[in-house]
């Protein structure tokens, strides 16, 4: 039996932080079904390669789940949520916090129908404050939070993450983790419960080892020159000849102390905390990593305890056995007989199997009809546009 196995999941979000989390639900052995907008029915523009890609998007993100569209701005498309709210267990929500309450989908609607609903508002800055209305994306949260400024060399800009890390970890992973402890909570108490996840307070929360040392000592460490970003040469990235990278995370005395030796630098093994030696280790250093390759390094460090891994491109690591076989990356077989790939979470393997993700409304007719709705009224309901069915 899976760990989420009769758990059933309404997913009204939009975009990544919502999609990732019911993404980790559904591989948990949730039934998710997302409530699509009658917006994005329209795949006309999929021909150009954007659209692919947002169509390639989709299918990762939504895979193991199910489908339906309702139009919430109208009456009957509220009243069908609101029957669906009364069989689920979790509902998952990203408007702005006055959108909700004017469409009369909030917690307070939502638990009249169902006391123990568990419902998550997924948002930037949460659902009190100045900020509460306020748009915006990851690159904001991780800006207003303090994560994006500790980015970067040097006296050079912030660089923004090639992974969105508010939208995956502030808000995803949060999420997730709130509302399993809310699960775990209602076994005891019988009750739901509402969960207010800002993104911006799980960035915040990322500044562990940064605001430690600002609250315990009054100071801050600047970009380029932090403990784990920057400031030592033993915890860095080299480059090697012909422009590949190597990682090294050599901390502990003992790797350095190995890693030195390899190289034939064994002169810098006491120096690897000496500040003002920092620049001659990494130039040192440097200067021997442009003789060979990264892969031609990785042979030669091989066996060795060092703390030393390449860095790869998308595709080497998608590629990369150790990750294949863990089973992160899954061959499934869509409705229209396509084969397609798609990325798994690290609890996709909980799961057995894998579906292929829905086609948008693809379950609305299934799902309206186990809520007692019959075939006339649904016909009705999709004739004024309240409902989407799409076939297969």
């Amino acid at each position: 039996m899976q760990p989420l196995e009769g758990v059933r999941v309404l997913d009204a979000t939009k975009l990544l932080p919502g999609g990732y989390c019911t993404l980790m639900l559904a591989d948990l052995g949730a039934e998710v079904i997302r409530v699509d907008d009658p917006a994005e029915v329209d795949h006309s523009r999929w021909g150009s390669d954007l659209a692919r890609q947002d169509r390639a998007y989709y299918q990762t993100l939504h895979r193991n789940k199910k489908s339906i569209v309702l139009d919430l701005k109208n009456p009957q498309g509220r009243e069908a949520l609101l029957r669906a709210a009364a069989t689920a267990d979790i509902f998952l929500e990203s408007y702005r916090p006055d959108v909700k309450e004017r469409l009369g989908i909030g917690y307070s609607d939502l638990k009249a129908v169902n006391p123990r609903i568990i419902y998550c508002s997924i948002s930037g800055y949460g659902q009190e404050g100045p900020y509460r209305n306020r748009v915006g994306h990851d690159i904001n949260y991780q800006a207003l939070g303090g994560v994006l400024a500790t980015t970067g060399a040097a006296g050079g800009p912030p660089v923004v993450p090639g992974v969105q890390v508010a939208d995956l970890g502030a808000a995803a992973m949060f999420a997730a983790v709130s509302i399993l402890a809310a699960l775990q909570g209602r076994e005891r108490t019988g009750r739901g419960q509402y969960i207010d996840l800002a993104m911006l307070d799980g960035v915040v929360s990322w500044l562990q080892v940064a605001a430690a040392e600002y609250l315990g000592l009054g100071r801050t460490q600047r970009r380029g020159k932090m403990w784990l970003s920057g400031k030592w040469a033993c915890y860095t990235v080299y480059c090697t000849r012909g422009g590949g990278y190597l990682s090294l995370g050599a901390l502990e005395p003992k790797f350095w102390a190995r890693f030195c030796r390899a190289l034939g630098l064994d002169s810098l093994i006491e120096d690897q905390y000496v500040d003002e030696k920092q620049e001659e280790i990494r130039s040192r250093v440097q200067a021997i990593l442009l003789e060979r390759t990264r892969d031609e390094w990785m042979d030669f460090l091989a066996g060795q305890e060092i703390c030393c891994e390449p860095v790869l491109e998308v595709e080497e690591a998608l590629e990369h056995p150790q990750i294949k076989l863990r089973g992160l990356v899954h061959e499934v077989e869509t409705a229209g007989g396509e084969v397609i790939k798609l990325l798994g979470t690290p609890f996709s393997a909980m799961a057995g199997k894998t579906a292929s993700p829905p086609e948008i409304g693809q379950h609305t007719q299934e799902v309206l009809a186990a809520l007692g709705y019959g075939e006339e009224e649904m016909h009705r309901m999709a004739d004024a546009g309240v409902i989407y069915q799409r076939e297969g």
